[in-house]
């Protein structure tokens, strides 16, 4: 069985907001990495001693998520994508199964922690008039090859989201956000420290929850019909992105005929 693990690190426990972590320049950015590799490994624990053959962990976050000197030596490391290939990465039909480690809700999620779509800017993205983060937007690429959706692991929000979108999912819960309401009103800046609050799980224990759920997923696929969803052609995508300073609140919109892939490398 050959796995491909889409990172983040926003949905990872003790990741605690984007001013400290986010970046390279923050003041924990090496905790982030270092609590981010050590749930990726928890995940590739569990797929491997499910019987995974192949392991591809692909460090989505922009600056770069993973330290490399603590990353489970067995898998494969992807770092960076050809142009157009955001949503489907380096993923092709020749995996088995998709995976989420540390991934956070899509933007406007309630009760999410560092929830957003792609960048703090965006209010809501939708095909066909489903709303979609980028965990869906990444799934549904997924599904159009073959390829079935089995695990995520992040905050409540985006276990929630995960579930309703590709049911059977299994789904490894690490914190869970306090925030109330959609955050719609404010721009971006403000948005993006809006959805600090929340309660984590211990990293030793998030990672013993990840492992466990991510043995379950592999030994499932076996046994259960999950983790395929295609949504009917023909395809639309709708954008609604925040007003900022330079320019007001507006909206975009594309369109294929067949092929969400397709969609997604013009968005």
């Amino acid at each position: 069985m050959k796995i491909y693990i889409i990172t983040d690190v926003e949905g990872v426990a003790g990741v605690t907001n984007w001013r400290q972590f986010g970046r390279p320049e923050f003041i924990h950015y090496g905790l982030c990495q270092e609590l981010t590799t050590l749930e990726i490994n928890a995940a590739c624990e569990g797929f491997f001693a499910a019987g995974a053959k192949e392991v591809v962990v692909d460090d989505a976050h922009g600056r770069g998520g993973i330290n490399l000197k603590l990353l489970d030596p067995r898998v494969q490391y992807v770092r960076g994508i050809p142009p157009g290939h955001m949503h489907t990465r380096m993923m092709d039909g020749s995996y088995d199964a998709l995976a989420f480690v540390g991934q956070h809700p899509k933007a406007g999620t309630e009760h999410a922690h560092i929830a957003h779509t792609m960048d703090w800017g965006v209010v809501d993205a939708s095909i066909n008039g489903v709303s979609v983060g980028e965990f869906g937007m990444r799934a549904l690429c997924a599904s159009e090859m073959g390829v079935r959706t089995i695990f995520l692991s992040g905050d409540r929000a985006a276990c929630q989201e995960a579930r309703e979108l590709y049911p059977g999912i299994e789904t490894a819960e690490v914190k869970r956000g306090l925030m109330p309401g959609t955050g719609d009103e404010v721009g971006p800046e403000a948005y993006s420290a809006r959805n600090e609050a929340a309660v984590h799980l211990h990293p030793q224990r998030a990672r013993e929850v990840i492992r466990r759920s991510a043995e379950a997923a592999v030994r499932r696929m076996a046994a259960e019909s999950f983790g395929i969803v295609r949504l009917p052609a023909p395809y639309t995508y709708v954008c609604r992105y925040r007003a900022t300073g330079e320019r007001p609140a507006r909206e975009e919109r594309k369109t294929h005929p067949t092929s969400v892939i397709e969609l997604l490398k013009k968005a």
